[in-house]
């Protein structure tokens, strides 16, 4: 081989190696570049997520800056666009938690609302059941319907209405 042959050899024996260097960095460069768009499409992504949020949110701060009649248009608006009809839901599923039971009354107010025939012996029972005198018994009795007794006892105010329809005369409780 001459001289110029081995250098050549020599020279591309060198070069070989640069090449592949170069070839490597290359695709090293190529697969940094491919991560760092996903990272920065994921990024995008969130962003995107959040500012749907931040426009949630700035709708919801000015629904919750309307007044009560604005809100009654709103409602009536978006009825009419979207074609929202009232739909009536079942007595189960509109139910939800049972409701608490009604409180008891524990006082009442009994109200003789009638006489009836045998008024001399409904006053002389009104007289039996409160402190009131005769004059007082028989103003209350002239001026039906009239407040007996005021926040009795359950007890107390079904015996005094007992007593009191025993006579002909006819009693509410309050």
């Amino acid at each position: 081989m001459s001289e110029e042959a081995a250098k050549a050899m020599e020279i591309k024996e060198a070069q070989e190696p640069k090449e592949a260097r170069k070839a490597e960095a290359k695709k090293a460069k190529e697969t940094a570049t491919a991560v760092a768009e996903k990272k920065e499409e994921k990024k995008a992504k969130k962003t995107a997520a959040k500012s749907g949020t931040a426009q949630l949110d700035k709708l919801v701060d000015e629904i919750g800056s309307l007044t009560v009649l604005e809100l009654a248009e709103l409602v009536d608006t978006l009825k009419e666009r979207f074609s929202i009809q009232a739909v009536a839901v079942s007595s189960v599923a509109a139910a939800g938690p049972p409701a608490e039971a009604p409180v008891e009354k524990s006082e009442f107010d009994i109200v003789l609302t009638d006489v009836g025939g045998q008024k001399l012996q409904v006053l002389k029972e009104v007289r039996s059941v409160t402190s009131l005198g005769l004059k007082e018994a028989k103003e209350l009795i002239d001026n039906l319907p009239g407040t007996v007794k005021e926040a009795a006892g359950k007890e107390e105010a079904e015996e005094i209405k007992k007593k009191l329809e025993s006579v002909g005369a006819k009693v509410e409780l309050k």
